[in-house]
């Protein structure tokens, strides 16, 4: 009888590292799967920015061409995914932002920072950076 008692305690303490490890394995899949589409679209998003007109932020805003590094429609089965895309002209000898005020910046030396961020449920999960010329 002790023989099968101790049988059935090992038997259990197996099944429940075996389940343990598979919900592990399930919930680092969900993360790369989570990670991989977002950048994904941060990527998309980057290069969408990259390929729109340069739009000099130093003009102010009623005399600045009508089309902004807007959003790239996003889909995918998921999730939620929230994208938010920023674009500080920076001063080429400190590598610094300008600083500006309501999105009218005081100088546009013809070189801008590009930030992608892209979030899930909330959470930031990838964000880009990367350069835009005139």
């Amino acid at each position: 009888m002790l023989e099968v008692v101790i049988a059935i305690a090992l038997l259990g303490i197996i099944a429940v590292s075996v389940l343990s490890a598979l919900q592990t394995a399930a919930l680092a899949l969900i993360s790369a799967d989570r990670r991989a589409t977002s950048e994904s679209i941060a990527r998309s998003q980057m290069e969408y920015v990259k390929t729109r007109p340069y739009i000099d932020y130093s003009k102010d805003l009623s005399e600045r061409e009508p089309d902004f590094y807007e959003q790239i429609t996003i889909q995918s089965g998921g999730g939620d995914y929230a994208l938010e895309t920023k674009a500080e002209p920076i001063d080429p000898s400190s590598h610094q932002p300008y600083d500006g005020e309501d999105g009218v910046f005081d100088n546009d030396d013809g070189i801008q920072l590009i930030t992608v961020a892209v979030s899930h449920d909330g959470r930031v999960v990838v964000t880009l950076k990367d350069y835009k010329r005139e």
